[in-house]
C-alpha cells in the first residue's frame, strides 16, 4: 500500500522523535526554548544550547493523544532511535519487552528515575530475539500515568551517569502535580484481515488510573498514583498443518469412550507383564474403528506383538479422526501474539522541606504483574501428551509473576553556596515462573497440571552523594563532583522437583544407573521427557546466588568561554569487586556559529561490566544415555563446564563513543532543527553463543577432535552454549529532528513533529574463540546470531506526528516508518533447547498510521477515540516452510516484529482532572 524508500524519507526529512513540549494545553513558540536537565549537571539549556541530542517527551500529552498505554510503546513510537517490542512464544520475553535505543543492547541504555540510577530485571534474555543475552531494566513496572516527563539523552554519558550508559539514558520523571487525576482506557484489536482473527474485537485492554497530589506544609508535596490493568491475549497462529493423530490415538480413543485407558496397562512398554493383554485390548478397539479399511484390521488383527503393532499404529489418520471428534485444526494451533496480562502499581512521589535551604524527598513504588503466555501445543501423536487425561492434546503456559519494589530517599539543598544531594536507591525484581495446564510426562495420569518451576531475583541499591555550584566565571563556570556506593545481588531459585526431574516406573527420579526398561515410555517405546512441559523448572545445580559492589567518583565540569562556546568536560573512576578499575571521559561542546545556528560535538569512552545474570546464570537439562549422564544448556561462564572448554573468564565492554550535528532554531517559525551523527565502537562485546557440540566417532589420540572429546567429557556435558566476550561492533547513524508549532488564531493552532533515525550496527574483526573450539567457531557468533545482532532493528524509523487544536477539539495524526528487518529461521523442533538454524528472510518495511480526536467537554474532563494502525498494516508473512513457521502456526514471526502483530488498534481514553 506504501512504497518509500531512503531518498523519500530524506527528501521529505521524515519525522521525529516528537518533541512533545510544555505543560500547558496552548502551543506557543516559547517550547522551543523548554528546558533540558538530562546531560548538565549545571543550569538547564535549551534544546539547541546542549551539547548532546536530548529528546523531551511531555508523556502526559502522549497519553491523551494516542493509543499507548506503556512507556515501552510510548518511546517505541515517539523516539525513532527507540526499539522495543513484544514477542511471542518466547518464555519470559513475551512479559517483559527487551528496549534497545540506537541498535545497541537493552544493557547498554542506563535508565533513571527521578534522576536516581533504576536497577536492572532479573529476566535475562537468553531466546533468539534481538538483545538476545542481555539483561534491561523494565520500562513497564512502572505506570505510565505516573510520570510527567521522559527525557532521553542519545549519546554516550558513561563519564557522567554510570559507566554502562554507553547507548544513552532515560530519565523517567515522576508526576509532583497537585490535585486529583485519572484517567478509564479501553482498546482492543479490529483486524478483520489479520490471521486467525475471529471478529469483533481481540486482545481486549482495560486500565485505570489514579493519581493524587497534596501539599504539605508550604512548599512540600507528595504525589500518589494508582495502576490497574487486564489484557486479554489474543493469538494470530495459522491452521495447523502436519499430522496430529495416528492409528493407535484412534483406537486408544474408542477404549477410553467406553472407560478402558490402553497407556494404563502399562508404563514402559518393553518391561510389562500385560503384553497380551494389550495386544488383545488394541485389536478389540481397532475394530470400532470405522475408518479403518478392512485390509488394515485384518493387519493389527494379525500382529501377535508390540512391535508389530507399533510398525502399523504409527499411520496418519488425521483428518477422518478430526472428522470422528468433530474438530478442526485450528483447535491444535498454538497462541501467537500477545500474553494475557494482569497487574496493579503503587507508585509516589515526594519532597518536604526542612527549612529554606534544605529539603527530604522520597519517591518509589510496588508493581504486581501476573502474565500468561502460550507455549508450542503438545500433540495427541506425541510422546509429551497423556491420552487418557487430555486425548487432544494441550496448550502448556507458562504463568510468569513479576514483582518489583524500588525505594529511594536522600536530602537535598544549599551549603555553603554548593547544592548538595545525599540519597540512597533500592530497587528489587523477582520473576517466577509457574507453568499451567501441562504434565510432567514421565508420571503419566498422575502428574500435576501446575507446577513451581522457579525463577530469578535482582536486587540494587545505591547511595550517592553529588556537589555542585555555579561560578561567575567569564561566561559561566558549573563545577560538579560526587561519589556512588553500589551493591547489586543475583539469585537463581530453583523449581520444585517434579519440574525438573525425570521419574521412572517405579516413582524414582531417574539416575545414570536407571536401566532403560524401567524408563516411564510411550506406546512406541519413545522415553518420556523430564520436567515440566514448556518450561522445565530450575534444579539445585542452577541455583545460585551472586554478589558484587562497586565504587565510583566523578567531576564534571561545564564552561563558557565566551557567549557563543560552551565546553563540558566529565572523568568517572569506578572500582568494581569482581572486574577491576575503569577510567572514562566525556568531552563536549557546543559553538554558536550563527544566531540560532550552533554546531555540537562530543567524544567518550565507556566501559561496561558484564551482568551479574550473564555470569551466574544457567539452565541446564540432564540428559541420560546409555548409561551415561550429560548435561545440555546454558552453563555459568565460571563452571567446570566453561573452563574444560578454554572458554574465558568474562570480562568488561569497553567502547568509544564520537558525535557531532547542528541545531538550527527559527523563532519567527517556532522551529527547531537537529541532525546528529554518531560513530560508536565497542570491545569484547557479551553474546550468548550457540550450542558447541560434543564430536562424535573415533578420532586419532592428540588430534583437534580427541582433545575436544575429552573436554567434553570432562565437562560431562554433550551439547553446552556460554556467555563470551566474543565479538567486537561497530554503530554508526544519524538522527534527524525538526519541531514546529503555528499559532494559526486564537483557539487554533497546529504542532508538527518529525523525526528520521538511520542506524547501522555490524561485528568488526575477528571472532575472539577458545583455542579448544576452533573447530566449532561459527557457533560462538552463528548466522542467527548475526541476523539478531546487525538485522532485527529497523536501520531505517522515522515518524511524523501532526497535533491539530481547533478550540475544545484535538485532532493528532501520526504516520511512522519501520525500515526492513530480518529474521532468522531456526526452530526448536523437538523441544529440547537445541535450535536448527536454515536460511533467514526478510521482514519487508512498513507504513503505520494512527489517528485520534480529543475532546475537551469542560477543563477538567477529556474523552479521546482513535486507533493505532488505522489502515490495518501487518508484517510480512513468514515463507511457507513447514521447519520455519511449525507447521504453519507462526504466519508472521515470532522473532522480529517492528511493531507487532495484532493489527488494528481502536480505544477510547476518558481522562479528569481537578
Amino acid at each position: 500500500m506504501y512504497n518509500f524508500n531512503k531518498k523519500t524519507i530524506i527528501a521529505s526529512a521524515s519525522l521525529i522523535s516528537a518533541f512533545y513540549f510544555g505543560q500547558t494545553d496552548s502551543i506557543s513558540s516559547k517550547k522551543i526554548d523548554d528546558v533540558v536537565i538530562l546531560g548538565s549537571r549545571g543550569a538547564g539549556r535549551s534544546l539547541t544550547e546542549t551539547p548532546v541530542p536530548v529528546d523531551i517527551i511531555n508523556i502526559s500529552k502522549i497519553l491523551r493523544q494516542s493509543p499507548v498505554n506503556n512507556i515501552s510503546q510510548a518511546l517505541n513510537y515517539v523516539v525513532p532511535s527507540f526499539s522495543s517490542t513484544s514477542h511471542t512464544v518466547n518464555d519470559g520475553t513475551d512479559f517483559v519487552d527487551p528496549a534497545l535505543l540506537r541498535g545497541l543492547g537493552p544493557d547498554q541504555v542506563l535508565v533513571l528515575l527521578n534522576g536516581k540510577r533504576r536497577y536492572q530485571s532479573s529476566l535475562i534474555n537468553v531466546t533468539l530475539t534481538p538483545g538476545r543475552g542481555s539483561v534491561g531494566t523494565d520500562l513497564n513496572a512502572i505506570p505510565a500515568f505516573a510520570l510527567d516527563k521522559i527525557e532521553v539523552l542519545r549519546d554516550g554519558a558513561s563519564a557522567q551517569y554510570g559507566s554502562d550508559a554507553i547507548a544513552g539514558v532515560v530519565n523517567l520523571g515522576l508526576k509532583k502535580r497537585l490535585g486529583l487525576s485519572g484517567q478509564v482506557f479501553l482498546g482492543g484489536y479490529a483486524s478483520p484481515v489479520a490471521n486467525n482473527f475471529s471478529g469483533g474485537i481481540d486482545g481486549e485492554t482495560i486500565s485505570a488510573d489514579l493519581n493524587y497530589g497534596a501539599k504539605i506544609g508550604e512548599k512540600g508535596f507528595i504525589n500518589v498514583t494508582g495502576s490497574v490493568q487486564y489484557r486479554d491475549p489474543y493469538s494470530r497462529a495459522g491452521v495447523r498443518q502436519g499430522d496430529i493423530f495416528n492409528a493407535y490415538n484412534a483406537i486408544n480413543y474408542r477404549a477410553l469412550q467406553n472407560g478402558v485407558n490402553i497407556d494404563g496397562l502399562y508404563k514402559n512398554i518393553t518391561n510389562t507383564p500385560n503384553t497380551q493383554q494389550i495386544i488383545n485390548t488394541i485389536k478389540q478397539y481397532a475394530s470400532q474403528v470405522g475408518y479403518f479399511s478392512q485390509d488394515f484390521k485384518d493387519q493389527i488383527s494379525g500382529a501377535n506383538s508390540i512391535t508389530a503393532l507399533q510398525g502399523l499404529l504409527g499411520k496418519d489418520f488425521t483428518d477422518k479422526e478430526l472428522a470422528y471428534r468433530g474438530l478442526e485444526r485450528k483447535d491444535f494451533s498454538l497462541r501467537a501474539g500477545q500474553s494475557k496480562l494482569q497487574s496493579a502499581q503503587l507508585f509516589f512521589n515526594s519532597e518536604i522541606p526542612v527549612n529554606e535551604d534544605w529539603k527530604v524527598y522520597s519517591f518509589g513504588g510496588y508493581s504486581y504483574r501476573l502474565g500468561n503466555a502460550g507455549g508450542f501445543y503438545r500433540l495427541p501423536n506425541t510422546e509429551r501428551n497423556i491420552n487418557a487425561v487430555t486425548p487432544n492434546g494441550y496448550l502448556p503456559q507458562i504463568e510468569a509473576t513479576v514483582n518489583d519494589y524500588s525505594l529511594a530517599g536522600g536530602i537535598k539543598g544549599k551549603w555553603n553556596g554548593w547544592n548538595v544531594d545525599l540519597s540512597n536507591t533500592f530497587g528489587k525484581n523477582a520473576f517466577n515462573f509457574g507453568v499451567v495446564n501441562t504434565f510432567n510426562a514421565s508420571l503419566g495420569e498422575n502428574s500435576p497440571r501446575t507446577f513451581e518451576a522457579g525463577g530469578s531475583e535482582f536486587l540494587q541499591n545505591t547511595l550517592n552523594l553529588d556537589f555542585s555550584k555555579k561560578y561567575d566565571v567569564l561566561h559561566g563556570l558549573n563545577v560538579a563532583f560526587g561519589g556512588e556506593y553500589r551493591y547489586e545481588n543475583y539469585k537463581v531459585n530453583a523449581g520444585n522437583e517434579n519440574s525438573y526431574v525425570s521419574y521412572d516406573i517405579n516413582g524414582r527420579v531417574v539416575t545414570a544407573a536407571t536401566p532403560d526398561n524401567e524408563k516411564v515410555t510411550d506406546f512406541f517405546g519413545a522415553v518420556r521427557p523430564a520436567g515440566s512441559q514448556v518450561f522445565p523448572g530450575f534444579s539445585p545445580d542452577n541455583a545460585v546466588s551472586g554478589s558484587r559492589n562497586s565504587l565510583a567518583a566523578y567531576a564534571d565540569v561545564e564552561i563558557e568561554p565566551t557567549d557563543w562556546w560552551l565546553v563540558e568536560g566529565a572523568v568517572r573512576f569506578e572500582n568494581y569487586s569482581d572486574f577491576g578499575s575503569t577510567f572514562n571521559y566525556k568531552l563536549a561542546t557546543n559553538v554558536k556559529l550563527a544566531k540560532n545556528f550552533n554546531w555540537r560535538g562530543a567524544v567518550s569512552t565507556g566501559f561496561r561490566a558484564p551482568s551479574l545474570a550473564q555470569i551466574y546464570y544457567s539452565s541446564t537439562s540432564t540428559l541420560i544415555q546409555k548409561g551415561q549422564t550429560t548435561q545440555v544448556g546454558t552453563f555459568r561462564n565460571n563452571s567446570e563446564a566453561a573452563q574444560a572448554l578454554g572458554i574465558p573468564k568474562l570480562k568488561q565492554e569497553t567502547s568509544q563513543s564520537y558525535s557531532t550535528g547542528i541545531t538550527w532554531k527559527i523563532p519567527s517559525l517556532s522551529l527547531v532543527f537537529t541532525a546528529d551523527a554518531y560513530l560508536i565502537k565497542i570491545k569484547d562485546r557479551v553474546v550468548l553463543t550457540d550450542l558447541f557440540y560434543r564430536p562424535e566417532g573415533s578420532f586419532a589420540p592428540g588430534s583437534d577432535q580427541a582433545v575436544l572429546q575429552g573436554a567434553f567429557d570432562l565437562a560431562r556435558a554433550s551439547a553446552a552454549n556460554f556467555f563470551a566476550n566474543a565479538v567486537d561492533s561497530q554503530t554508526k547513524g544519524l538522527d534527524i529532528t525538526v519541531s514546529q508549532n503555528s499559532r494559526i488564531s486564537e483557539g487554533i493552532s497546529l504542532e508538527n513533529n518529525l523525526g528520521l533515525n538511520l542506524n547501522q550496527t555490524r561485528r568488526i574483526g575477528d571472532i575472539h574463540a577458545s583455542p579448544k573450539l576452533v573447530s566449532q567457531i561459527n557457533n560462538y557468533f552463528s548466522e542467527p546470531n548475526r541476523v539478531y545482532f546487525e538485522e532485527a532493528v529497523p536501520r531505517i524509523k522515522a515518524t511524523l506526528a501532526n497535533t491539530l487544536r481547533l478550540a475544545a477539539l484535538t485532532v493528532s495524526l501520526r504516520n511512522s516508518y519501520f525500515g526492513k528487518v530480518t529474521d532468522a529461521d531456526v526452530l526448536d523442533a523437538n523441544f529440547d533447547g537445541i535450535t536448527e538454524s536454515r536460511e533467514h528472510f526478510i521482514l519487508n518495511e512498513r507504513f503505520v498510521t494512527d489517528l485520534s480526536v480529543g475532546y475537551d467537554f469542560n477543563k477538567n474532563i477529556l474523552a479521546t477515540i482513535g486507533s493505532n494502525n488505522i489502515f490495518n498494516i501487518l508484517p510480512s508473512k513468514s515463507p511457507n516452510i513447514s521447519s520455519l513457521t511449525a507447521d504453519n502456526q507462526f504466519v508472521y514471526s515470532r522473532q522480529v516484529s517492528q511493531y507487532g502483530i495484532g493489527g488494528r488498534f481502536l480505544f477510547a481514553r476518558v481522562e479528569f482532572k481537578f
